[in-house]
């Protein structure tokens, strides 16, 4: 299986990810890098420095695969949420 690294960046900074995980393809990639946003995104005191963030999801090649900001990843999916349409 492919190894794709999840690497985060701030304005001009980048936090790296030495580890990287193994996944299937890029399809898997994307959902790992959205679980990983609304994790970090769970601390309140956090989210308005990372509201602007971006996670930056590459190969082992180091070829971007994507490109995955923190705000679009704080949106609901088709088909997610409640029946009514209202978060709780």
């Amino acid at each position: 299986m492919p190894r794709y690294f999840f690497h985060t960046r701030i304005g001009d900074d980048v936090v790296p990810d030495p580890d990287g995980l193994e996944l299937r393809d890029p399809d898997q990639a994307w959902q790992a890098a959205r679980t990983t946003i609304r994790a970090m995104m769970a601390e309140p005191h956090d989210q308005v420095r990372l509201i602007g963030a971006c996670l930056v999801v590459v190969d082992a090649a180091g070829d971007v695969i994507l490109e995955f900001p923190f705000a679009e990843a704080m949106t609901p999916a088709p088909g997610e949420g409640p029946a009514d349409g209202r978060w709780q």
